[in-house]
């Protein structure tokens, strides 16, 4: 009977022990942020319409984009207009087929990040992909190319009277607190992430790797992390 506790009790230190890898998703495991392209794709042809739907915001789209607000804000917005007078499965349909087909696209995945999270699966690690984009289309890519061995946190949706909306948009300091609510133990040994959104996360992790940033993000994230930093450039 003893040695069945001291047994349990190994394994949970030695969970404990497991370091914890975050890696973004869009910009650091694939090329390209797949959810605005999405909307580039419902957007085009006969859907070109619903760009109606936003004609008062589109003057202030140059000046939003620049910003990480701007970002959210546009992100939040394109999502109720793409869907507008669709279900939600409706959405979960067609956002899964054209995650499925992005992933069969030669040269969208950042090879040296995907062989880095394999690394890091190899090695014991406990990697979690925490991203801001909607958790059908992240899942669907993932499956797409058979990538597991790792758990995803990522944005939840859900259908309404004016379309799909973010229930839980999992960007910025929201990536911090949901970690902390799947009860994912810290010190993160390792965060992967590309843009300042991720700041928060990238502070609360012990090493900082910023993947394929331009020379404007590292400055700014350089002061913002210091030594802890480091700049991958992957491809």
């Amino acid at each position: 009977m003893t040695q069945g506790i001291e047994t349990v009790e190994a394994q949970a230190s030695a969970a404990d022990a497991q370091r914890v890898v975050l890696f973004d998703f869009d910009g650091v495991i694939v090329r390209h942020q797949t959810l605005e392209l999405f909307y580039r794709d419902r957007l085009k042809g006969l859907g070109r319409w619903r760009l109606l739907l936003a004609l008062p915001v589109v003057p202030f789209v140059p000046f939003l984009i620049p910003t990480v607000a701007g970002n959210r804000f546009l992100g939040r917005l394109f999502l109720r207009v793409v869907t507008f007078g669709r279900s939600e499965a409706s959405y979960r349909r067609q956002v899964t087929a054209f995650a499925r087909a992005y992933a069969r696209k030669p040269g969208v995945f950042v090879r040296d990040a995907v062989a880095g999270l394999r690394r890091h699966v190899d090695a014991g690690d406990r990697v979690v992909i925490v991203t801001g984009n909607d958790r059908t289309l992240v899942e669907a890519i993932l499956d797409e190319v058979n990538l597991g061995g790792c758990e995803l946190l990522a944005s939840q949706t859900r259908g309404g009277l004016f379309g799909v909306h973010f229930t839980r948009h999992n960007v910025e300091g929201v990536k911090v607190t949901s970690l902390r609510r799947e009860g994912i133990p810290q010190p993160w040994a390792i965060a992967y992430a590309d843009s300042l959104s991720d700041l928060p996360m990238l502070k609360a992790a012990q090493s900082a790797r910023l993947v394929n940033a331009n020379a404007k993000t590292i400055k700014k994230a350089g002061k913002a992390l210091g030594p802890k930093m480091q700049v991958m450039d992957w491809f």
